[in-house]
């Protein structure tokens, strides 16, 4: 079967093992949803010959139903394996990587042009990513006129980055192209994982899927590079266990095995290294004897313990479960093994108070070390503390909600009522029982929604009305308003106001904007002078830029007095680092909110879920904006 276009086979390929909606395969494709339905119908038409046809489930989603599997299977089996020639930009980007990571010659991108049907000016524009990759690796591309284009850097860079690259592959496809044909010696992944395997066993050596995949690869990588005379420069390290020592002397018997060269020593060493870096702890942490290891783990939660009022200095199993990662981590440190992190960006985005508390704290730890922890690493720091902070606080800090009960049937009666509620909702906080007429007279109610006994005119908040003795159906309907969650709305209430909000549509720089912000913040007494010189200290560490255009700058730690958000919006843009931010928020949070830190975080999440900078950004006012604001977080 040949599919008219690429997305068509793409489709094809995503609905093969599981049920989608259309929502998820419009973001994975870039399309709209009404494409989806269009390529589904297209699709269903080329299948209706080989007996399959693709059903709309509701509520789930589409999925493959087979009336003829004989048909179908004679349709798998005729399909053709994947073509090794890249069809996308992120493809093409990556068959330049190992084009140009394993060939000892200059490539020329007119041939390469030839070879994947198109033009030279295409991969001319793929060539700036390529570079950009390059760069992280110390690794450079130099142009010879009449030659082409070839890669120079140290052997160990060229190992890593073609490690790292085959990993990330692996990870999405263990059948990608650029696996079994391109990249590796065929049939050397599988004699090395098997051999692994064995060795590991034999030292008792446990490393996660991750990391043995990683390590795998690693050597399936060196067996090419050594046996095509490329060794890997002088390198000692000694400072393993045993057991890691002994393995590493195994498989370096396996690689130049399959190599089919003799070994220097150090390459030996260096799979030392690898296999240190990946290994899981086993021991108790007491038996840790490692200074830097528990200097590291006590600082961070001394730091965030002091600057963000969690206390998780009494947590053993959180303390465990840093000191026995960042032990390994330090090795990788030490001798700069960069280790893949694919969440990185949901870890950002999904959890950017207890990603902000961890940076913080490393950063602050570096200025005494000569080390540098990457962001990769930093980010599954972040998943650690994240665990110990929900242990031990309502992280997500959820408001109850609040009712007015409005009763004239006398006290009895109001009792009876709320007891019945507490007991069906015991989240449900009763803020007192009033007659009909006391509340006619008020002009605004500030619980969250009424219950009454009587039919009331709605004062802006809900009403359910219910007789003495409460039906299911009322019930029920008390139950939809219990459940909303209010944290966000609430939170939009009580820390954003015009006050603190403007439109700016003239340029302005990142250090003049803090500087206004700041010092109005100064004047109106929410935050000291010091404040903005902790905002530009934390820009300066990683960019506070969350995604889709939205910024967040704030302090290193809750040096606020009284908690406040202060708005920007730039239609226009303001430069933010390599990006541009159309709409900030510069946080001021105090620690006695520390609780409710996470839930004002939670907002500007949900506004990148919603995919809602343009919307926000076209704002004229804070009314408007606030406005849109409620509607994108009472969808959540």
């Amino acid at each position: 079967m040949r599919f008219p276009n690429q997305r068509l086979a793409q489709l094809f390929d995503m609905l093969q093992n599981e049920t989608l909606p259309q929502d998820e395969l419009a973001q994975r494709l870039s399309v709209s949803t009404r494409t989806v339905r269009a390529d589904i119908t297209a699709l269903n038409a080329l299948l209706a010959q080989h007996g399959a046809q693709f059903i709309l489930s509701r509520g789930s989603g589409y999925q493959l139903h087979i009336d003829d599997p004989a048909r179908y299977q004679s349709l798998q089996d005729s399909r053709p394996r994947a073509l090794r020639v890249p069809r996308t930009a992120s493809e093409r980007v990556q068959y330049l990587m190992v084009r140009f990571l394993t060939s000892a010659f200059s490539l020329k991108l007119e041939d390469l042009a030839d070879e994947w049907f198109v033009s030279r000016a295409t991969l001319q524009g793929d060539m700036a990513e390529v570079r950009e990759w390059l760069a992280r690796y110390q690794l450079t591309l130099e142009t010879r006129p009449r030659h082409g284009v070839k890669l120079f850097g140290s052997e160990m860079s060229i190992r890593a980055c073609l490690t790292d690259l085959l990993w990330q592959l692996a990870q999405q496809d263990s059948q990608h192209p650029l696996l079994t044909q391109e990249a590796l010696n065929a049939g050397v992944p599988e004699e090395l994982e098997r051999a692994l395997q064995e060795t590991f066993s034999r030292w008792h050596i446990r490393l996660t899927d991750e990391g043995e995949l990683f390590v795998r690869l690693y050597c399936a990588v060196a067996v090419r590079r050594i046996s095509e005379g490329y060794p890997l420069p002088e390198f000692s390290a000694d400072d393993v266990d045993e057991s890691v020592l002994q393995a590493a002397r195994e498989i370096a018997g396996v690689i130049q095995q399959l190599a089919g060269k003799t070994l220097a020593a150090s390459e030996e060493s260096w799979l030392r290294v690898h296999i240190a870096a990946r290994q899981v702890q086993d021991i108790a942490p007491s038996q840790i004897n490692a200074d830097d290891d528990e200097a590291l783990v006590n600082y961070i939660l001394q730091y965030i313990n002091s600057h963000y009022n969690y206390n998780l200095l009494s947590d053993a199993q959180l303390h465990a479960d840093l000191l026995t990662h960042i032990k390994t981590m330090i090795t990788r440190v030490r001798y700069q093994i960069m280790i893949p992190n694919p969440l990185l960006e949901n870890i950002k985005q999904h959890y950017p108070m207890a990603w902000d508390m961890t940076l913080a704290a490393v950063s602050g730890w570096s200025k005494y070390t000569p080390w540098t922890i990457s962001e990769n690493e930093i980010g599954f720091l972040v998943l650690h503390i994240g665990v110990g902070l929900e242990r031990h606080y309502n992280i997500g800090y959820q408001r109850q909600p609040r009712v007015l009960l409005v009763c004239d049937a006398g006290n009895a009666m109001a009792r009876m009522i709320e007891a019945v509620l507490q007991r069906k909702y015991p989240q449900l906080e009763m803020t007192g029982a009033i007659s009909l007429r006391d509340y006619e007279q008020r002009e605004t109610i500030s619980e969250d929604f009424v219950v009454s006994t009587a039919r009331a005119a709605e004062k802006d908040k809900p009403v359910v009305v219910v007789s003495p003795f409460p039906t299911d159906y009322q019930l029920e309907q008390i139950g939809k308003l219990v459940l909303v969650d209010r944290t966000r709305p609430w939170m939009l209430e009580k820390y954003f106001d015009a006050r603190h909000f403007r439109i700016i549509d003239t340029p302005i720089d990142q250090h003049t904007l803090f500087r206004e912000l700041c010092q109005q913040l100064r004047e109106e007494g929410f935050v000291d002078g010091d404040f903005v010189d902790s905002v530009v200290e934390r820009e300066a560490i990683v960019s506070t830029m969350l995604g889709d255009g939205i910024a967040l700058p704030h302090a290193l730690g809750l040096l606020a007095k009284k908690t406040v958000v202060y708005t920007v919006l730039a239609p226009q843009g303001i430069a933010w680092g390599d990006e541009t931010a159309h709409v900030i928020f510069l946080l001021a949070i105090s620690k006695s909110e520390y609780e409710e830190a996470m839930a004002i975080y939670d907002i500007f999440v949900t506004f990148l879920r919603e995919r809602a900078m343009a919307r926000l950004c076209a704002c004229g006012d804070f009314t408007e904006f606030k406005t849109l604001a409620m509607e994108c977080v009472s969808r959540f």
